[in-house]
């Protein structure tokens, strides 16, 4: 009886806060599924019994908890982790003050081939695993105690149909919205700045309102909010004689004294827009936005608010490492805030709609975003991707992501494809794909005029038929780095920028000797791979890449030449699940990035840092334990300093300065234990110093988070890493230990080590180190308190840390 009474009580108090809490309500429907993988007949209906399914939270990604598989149909290149099909069902109630309103579920991504119900009804069919996508609930629903089921089936079973690792599921966020028939519709806002001074921004603001027959008097009232929450602008639109039509209102606002945005001051705005009906407050819509000016110019480059900045970004894919490709903030955060500490300030992403998270942070923190479309268009890359959907989908996915995403100051330019393979059609073609690009740039064009458009491009010749159409406002290479400074002669006087670039290849922590050369592997793009390391190990070194690739330092020296370059998308920032170019099997992910999949940054991170920074700093690498007299190539990063002069056991060794564009000092050295240090100086004095110390015999294990405390309700996530160091706390460069991990008061997230071979699971309870390193992920529990984290290994010291949980 007080269980019944409690549960009423509660279900009471829902409609009465639904009543209470204003016009909408747009809250997370991530918890509380059902799962299953595979074939299941009849799960679509309402009365299906799902009691013995798995009961989880969303994101959810299927695959990331697999085996790998030599045999997997995704190929080494999908990460060798299998696809398959997937079912989720989820049970749920409305108030019935919710009777009326107008209730739709937003899927930020499926992926792929998701199919929707909601008590039996077929909702609709998306093929495109990337795209964001809502669905009108309100037909329906049922109400008060009734229950409501919506089934979503996901088919990633026809393999492969990605290059790189896409996971399976429902991996991103699910949101429930519920307001009133007459409403802003879903993307129904599109804010530009169109004259900006110092003085003065104008502003303006689209609304598409969702607007059934009344008589009522209607208003529309938009507040424009700063940062620190006071009111900037106010505009009210009175309307009359609404139909049953979408009602398209424009309002136009005056800024005083704008701050802009801009990378180092990503300043945000937000637009509230309050809909009342005859007095009566029916839906409420914000609206985030920025303020800012910029140009890509033939010449200079790229202008952000009348000032050069040259757009240092990379290339990443979507999947967070032992995360797989389920979404989380936290994980984006994490990823964005070392590439800013690393001095870049531009994403691509590749090759994909993002997910809006990953949009929201860059707003945020300062990015300059390429928003990519397209991996293909009409023709195929792999047997069963978005080819055989582009007929049906192209035009309804294309203008879904831009409405989408249209209003974030970090998005730059729309990339609308990336090495089509409609470059290489015959002439005969070339027509047809004139047409289609011009399409492509008029479906953008006709939802956002302030953007440029791009494809990137990896045949630079003149029989490239998409850069022979002329029908978008940029030209990007990707590679053909010493072709940059010929582009405007070869496709006219457009802006240029580099889509894509370096492909160079590493492994953390590993490194060959001398390091003074530099290799291509393999020789051709279309050769095997020969005369590689017998582990599939890749030196640290700066000194290999694909051939049609660079190494990084080669490629940052003509970029930084060229005021002409608008910007370049380095591939990638981070190592990722999938594509082990050049490796085959058992490598499961990429070499690509400037950070391994773990999160540990690589050496040549700091050679960016060097670069890309102004804060003075001072790398020196490799590791300190060799063979008795090996000799060892030691490099260094620096800048801020004339010079850096290098010590072995309080030994000068000599001083080195980087002489034309070099961009790292290198002395050969015979290796003794000990301290090898570097001084950087300049004019004379001492700037920075650094030390690497010998390590000793593994002693014990030490646990670094990322963060003291993390909160319980937003899927925050605490990332731990694990060293294995000597007595003395130096890493043991080549230690590989098996750590256990025992966590109380939360759950582990995931587990990595950046190893590219590994065959460990990602979601495990423990972890081999590699060269002294590893991760692990944690998740909290539902209630306040302590997470704690204990790591054991066989011969080494214990460790634990404790996060407080908020």
């Amino acid at each position: 009886m007080k269980k019944f009474l409690w549960v009423a009580s509660l279900w009471l108090l829902s409609n009465m806060l639904f009543a209470q809490t204003g016009a909408r309500k747009h809250e997370s429907f991530n918890k509380g599924w059902k799962f299953y993988l595979g074939e299941m007949t009849g799960a679509s209906a309402i009365s299906f019994d799902d009691a013995p399914w798995r009961k989880l939270d969303l994101p959810h990604d299927w695959s990331i908890e697999l085996p790998f598989d030599k045999e997997s149909p995704t190929g080494t290149g999908g990460g060798a982790l299998k696809g398959g099909l997937g079912w989720y069902r989820k049970t749920f109630s409305l108030p019935l003050t919710a009777k009326g309103k107008y209730v739709a579920i937003t899927f930020d991504g499926v992926y792929r081939n998701s199919e929707v119900w909601i008590n039996g009804h077929f909702l609709g069919s998306r093929p495109n695993g990337y795209i964001s996508f809502q669905y009108e609930l309100s037909p329906y629903l049922k109400y008060g105690h009734e229950k409501n089921v919506i089934v979503v089936k996901v088919d990633n079973s026809q393999q492969p149909n990605s290059r790189w690792y896409s996971g399976s599921g429902i991996y991103r966020n699910v949101w429930l919205t519920i307001t009133d028939p007459l409403h802003v519709a879903y993307n129904g806002s599109y804010i530009t700045t169109p004259e900006i001074t110092s003085d003065a921004a104008k502003v303006s603001l689209q609304l598409r309102l969702h607007a059934p027959l009344t008589g009522n008097s209607i208003s529309v009232v938009t507040t424009i909010y700063t940062k620190d929450g006071r009111q900037a602008a106010v505009k009210t639109t009175k309307l009359s004689s609404i139909q049953d039509t979408p009602v398209v209102v424009m309002q136009d606002f005056t800024v005083v004294r704008p701050v802009l945005w801009s990378v180092e001051n990503p300043y945000l705005y937000k637009a509230v827009t309050r809909l009342t009906s005859n007095g009566m407050v029916v839906d409420e819509y914000t609206t985030s936005f920025g303020i800012r000016s910029f140009v890509f110019d033939v010449g200079k480059g790229f202008l952000l608010n009348g000032k050069r900045v040259k757009i240092r970004g990379v290339c990443n894919h979507h999947d967070l490492g032992c995360l797989g490709t389920a979404i989380n903030a936290s994980g984006l955060r994490r990823q964005l805030q070392l590439l800013k500490e690393m001095g870049c300030n531009g994403i691509r992403t590749s090759h994909n709609p993002p997910a809006p998270e990953l949009l929201d942070l860059c707003d945020e923190l300062g990015f300059i975003v390429m928003d990519e479309a397209f991996d293909m268009w009409k023709l195929e890359k792999t047997k069963y991707d978005y080819h055989l959907d582009w007929d049906a989908w192209y035009k309804t996915d294309l203008t879904d992501q831009v409405m989408r995403d249209r209003n974030h100051p970090s998005v730059f330019m729309w990339s609308v494809g990336n090495e089509i393979m409609e470059q290489w059609v015959k002439e005969e073609e070339a027509a047809r794909i004139k047409t289609m690009t011009a399409e492509l740039n008029s479906i953008v064009k006709t939802l956002d005029r302030t953007r440029p458009t791009v494809t990137a491009n990896n045949e630079i010749n003149p029989w490239n038929r998409i850069l022979q159409a002329d029908a978008l406002d940029m030209v990007g290479y990707n590679y053909n780095h010493p072709k940059w400074d010929s582009v405007l002669h070869r496709w006219g006087r457009k802006p240029f920028i580099v889509t894509e670039s370096v492909s160079a290849l590493t492994t953390r922590g590993h490194y060959d000797l001398p390091s003074d050369s530099i290799r291509r592997w393999p020789a051709r793009w279309d050769v095997p791979l020969e005369n590689a390391n017998p582990d599939f190990t890749c030196s640290a070194y700066d000194n290999c890449s694909t051939p049609w690739g660079s190494t990084h330092e080669e490629t940052l020296k003509i970029f930084e030449k060229y005021d002409h370059i608008s910007g370049m998308y380095i591939w990638t920032g981070f190592d990722y699940i999938g594509e082990p170019t050049p490796y085959p099997w058992p490598a499961r992910s990429s070499y690509f990035g400037i950070i391994d999949l773990a999160g540990f940054p690589k050496d040549v991170y700091y050679m960016y840092q060097s670069v890309w920074t102004d804060k003075p700093m001072l790398y020196i690498f490799p590791h300190w334990n060799w063979k008795p007299w090996q000799t060892v190539d030691v490099w260094a990063y620096y800048n801020n300093a004339d010079e850096v002069e290098l010590f072995l056991n309080n030994r000068s060794l000599g001083v080195r300065k980087k002489s034309g564009d070099d961009l790292h000092v290198m002395w050969r050295v015979t290796f003794e234990p000990g301290v090898i240090k570097a001084v950087s100086r300049k004019n004379g004095k001492t700037v920075l110093t650094k030390e690497i110390r010998t390590a000793g015999t593994p002693a014990r294990i030490i646990l670094e988070a990322d963060k003291k405390t993390i909160s319980s309700r937003n899927t925050e996530l605490a990332f731990i890493k694990v060293k294995i160091t000597d007595a003395e706390g130096n890493v043991v460069p080549d230690a590989a230990h098996l750590v256990q991990f025992n966590v109380t008061g939360g759950t582990i997230a995931g587990v990595d080590n950046g190893l590219q071979t590994s065959m460990e699971s990602f979601k495990d309870n423990k972890r081999k180190a590699f060269n002294g390193l590893c991760l692990v992920v944690l998740k909290p529990g539902d209630k306040p308190g302590t997470i704690t984290l204990k790591a054991v290994s066989e011969g080494l010291k214990p460790a634990s840390i404790a996060i407080g949980i908020k």
